[in-house]
């Protein structure tokens, strides 16, 4: 099955509305403007409102020892710094109750990464690796990073990446064969990138590398400055997608649709390898219609270069207690998304849908992206 997978990579407004005045506090912005009857922005600004502002930068002393840490200090001088102890212990942010949740959003942790260990993975990679940066800007109403952070799954920056990218290298070049390295399973690398230019720095010195690829996932659309890169077809993005209403009411703070469709046309004629996760499925009310109308929309909007190449990860939404917690109190306007009569339990306070369930949505989405897409590998369904 790996060899097939690298065969393949080789080849709501409506809740906006609501929740305004908590969000208005993420998207600082002159040209967005936030009214009741939605959001009014001017194309050419609105994806600034995905580059995250600090209000409040905590961070290790540690971090000015390196190259990274000093230009983030230089960007960024303008904003309160606070010293910390460690990154994943901010007692003063812990303590705060789930209302914080959207203000610590706003937060930027900045902190060395201790620990490097590889984690086998099974799916379209074979190492999750921790790379340089977790957690996220975003607020996804069912972000599994909540699940590990709680209200704490707020951005973090690692500056070490030197250590990490040796690392990446020396696994690669000791490896009888071709191995892909999972870069972005605890953060999005386009989003962070706007940041730290985290993202081009790594391209540019694994794409030297003779044997291996690295593979990250996004929800995002700035990919500007990746797409001049000469990457030697090292690098593999697979592009998160969901129906526009799913996006705009339960994923905030992300790239549209359409702009998510854009950015795996570029990616793929600047020669970058591409796939795409429809992920996480949420069985909601009109689901079959959302998703029939999803991937209509694919089929329609992919360039056949993107086709050729595409492979496709379906992942349905697992869900937890302590979401459950941090959306009522920090949203409480928002899409409920646990649903008694789909769910089950799951471990220790989490919640997926039953196999029955997830089943027939299965068997739906394979029927239509047989339709549609019907040259598209599916690699897997969780």
């Amino acid at each position: 099955m790996k060899k097939k997978i690298l065969n393949y990579f080789t080849l709501s407004v409506e809740t906006l509305k609501r929740d305004y005045s908590s969000l208005r506090e993420i998207f600082r912005n002159k040209n967005v403007s936030f009214k009741k009857q939605g959001i009014r922005y001017k194309e050419k600004r609105f994806k600034e409102m995905f580059t995250l502002h600090p209000d409040k930068i905590f961070y290790e002393p540690a971090v000015l020892d390196f190259e990274l840490g000093r230009q983030l200090k230089e960007k960024f001088g303008s904003v309160p710094w606070l010293p910390i102890e460690n990154h994943n212990n901010i007692e003063q942010l812990r303590n705060n109750p789930n209302q914080a949740f959207a203000k610590m959003k706003r937060h930027l942790i900045i902190g060395v990464r201790k620990s490097l260990n590889y984690t086998p993975n099974r799916k379209v990679s074979d190492f999750l690796v921790p790379y340089t940066s977790s957690g996220c800007s975003a607020m996804c109403l069912y972000c599994y990073l909540v699940c590990n952070y709680n209200k704490c799954s707020y951005l973090r920056l690692f500056v070490n990446r030197e250590q990490m990218m040796a690392k990446l290298l020396k696994t690669a070049s000791r490896s009888e064969k071709d191995i892909v390295f999972e870069i972005g399973s605890n953060s999005d690398l386009v989003l962070e990138n706007t940041i730290t230019g985290n993202l081009e720095w790594t391209i540019e010195r694994f794409s030297k590398s003779e044997k291996s690829y690295l593979t990250f996932p996004t929800k995002f659309d700035m990919v500007e400055p990746i797409l001049p890169l000469d990457h030697r077809g090292r690098i593999i993005m697979r592009m998160s997608v969901n129906p526009e209403e799913i996006i705009r009411k339960i994923e905030f703070g992300t790239a549209s649709l359409k702009a998510r469709i854009g950015a795996i046309n570029r990616m793929c004629d600047a020669g970058y390898q591409v796939g795409m996760l429809i992920a996480p499925v949420v069985l909601t009310e009109n689901w079959m219609k959302l998703y029939e109308d999803l991937i209509e929309q694919l089929a329609a909007e992919l360039t056949p270069k993107v086709k050729e190449q595409l492979f496709i990860e379906i992942i349905f939404m697992t869900y937890s207690f302590v979401h459950r917690a941090i959306n009522k109190d920090a949203f409480p306007n928002a899409v409920e998304l646990f649903d008694k009569s789909l769910m089950t339990g799951r471990g220790r306070g989490k919640y997926c849908y039953r196999e029955d369930v997830r089943a027939m949505g299965e068997q739906f989405l394979r029927k239509q992206l047989s339709k549609k897409l019907n040259r598209v590998p599916i690699i897997y369904v969780v």
